[in-house]
């Protein structure tokens, strides 16, 4: 009986064969990575103690972010994304400041119900 093996062909890598089950787990890893700080956002926009000045502050800047339109387009050299970097600087700023244990632990209950480590 012939062995199954989950190898993918991946000479870019400069390798002749790769763990799909390793790439998955290290996927998966970043995936949590990167979710993690918008999770704590989320949960610092749903909190019922945030300030509504500060929801409204996250909201427009989490809207400017991802709106195609931007103050100073994002082609022209060096100032493209500075406009992008104050809302960024405003969100992380905010986030810094008010986000507490409390919203921390629903945000990584989160994460972990999204992103299982068990597999």
């Amino acid at each position: 009986m012939a062995k199954s093996t989950n190898v993918v062909d991946a000479e870019v890598l400069g390798s002749t064969e790769v763990d799909e089950g390793a790439l998955r787990r290290l996927l998966r890893r970043a995936g949590r990575t990167l979710a993690r700080p918008a999770l704590e956002c989320l949960e610092l926009l749903l909190d019922a103690n945030t300030p509504p000045q500060v929801r409204v502050t996250m909201l427009a800047a989490l809207t400017y972010l991802l709106l195609p339109l931007d103050l100073i387009p994002d082609f022209i050299p060096a100032a493209g994304f500075s406009d992008d970097l104050v809302a960024l600087t405003a969100l992380l700023g905010l986030c810094s400041t008010h986000i507490n244990d409390t919203i921390r632990l629903r945000a990584q209950r989160k994460l972990d119900r999204w992103f299982p480590l068990g597999r």
